[in-house]
């Protein structure tokens, strides 16, 4: 082994010792978490109809480009640490968990230009919840070192705001198929399985977390 190679692996492991490459996978993890919280208000706007369909898509083709680059670092940093704030393997499922959120919601962006209907308003309030659970979410990771004992309420908060996209996509269906059935009918039903679908992503980006933290109470 090389000197060079050496001081590198003495520098990560004093780093480990020292709790700084703890903080620096948690601040990644909160990047990926900013960005797909980006992903989200865009989302809300192009359902409050702030923003064109076809606009929203290339600005969300820039927001995906970050959040892979965010999970990029982060397995990158993952293989070379040597200890992790928590188990290893639940923070892949947490990072993973949130790509998932960002891409249903790039496909929603997406879907809305392809095939949406006219009126959005449907999709504002279940947005509104997964921008509400992604900002829990946040609070929670970044409460892991300094702050623990907490980050379970904080995680519960996000399991709280993934039963409200719930709770809105089945009042939403259920006011959906009280009309008539048109083609309108079938964009709208198609818009908001994909919200339902962020809402569990993101329930189970919070389940990821929740694990880990019981791990590491034993």
């Amino acid at each position: 082994m090389s000197a060079d190679r050496r001081l590198r692996r003495f520098v990560r492991a004093w780093d480990d010792l020292r709790g700084r490459s703890g903080r620096r996978i948690v601040d990644l993890v909160l990047g990926q978490i900013a960005v797909a919280r980006a992903g989200a208000v865009l989302a809300r706007s192009v359902a409050e109809g702030t923003i064109e369909r076809s606009a929203a898509r290339v600005q969300m083709a820039e927001v995906e480009h970050e959040g892979d680059a965010e999970r990029a670092e982060l397995v990158r940093v993952l293989r070379r640490v040597l200890a992790t704030p928590i188990d290893r393997e639940d923070l892949f499922r947490l990072s993973r968990s949130i790509d998932d959120v960002l891409d249903h919601l790039r496909d929603y962006v997406r879907e809305t230009d392809l095939f949406g209907p006219k009126d959005l308003g449907f999709a504002v309030e279940p947005l509104q919840a997964v921008i509400d659970g992604l900002d829990e979410l946040e609070a929670a990771v970044d409460k892991i070192i300094d702050d623990p004992g907490s980050v379970t309420r904080a995680v519960l908060a996000t399991r709280k705001a993934c039963s409200r996209v719930r709770q809105l996509y089945q009042t939403r269906l259920a006011e959906l198929f009280a009309g008539p059935l048109e083609m309108d009918t079938l964009r709208r039903r198609e818009l908001l399985s994909r919200l339902d679908a962020v809402g569990r992503r993101l329930g189970e980006a919070a389940d990821a977390l929740a694990d880990a933290m019981l791990k590491r109470s034993h």
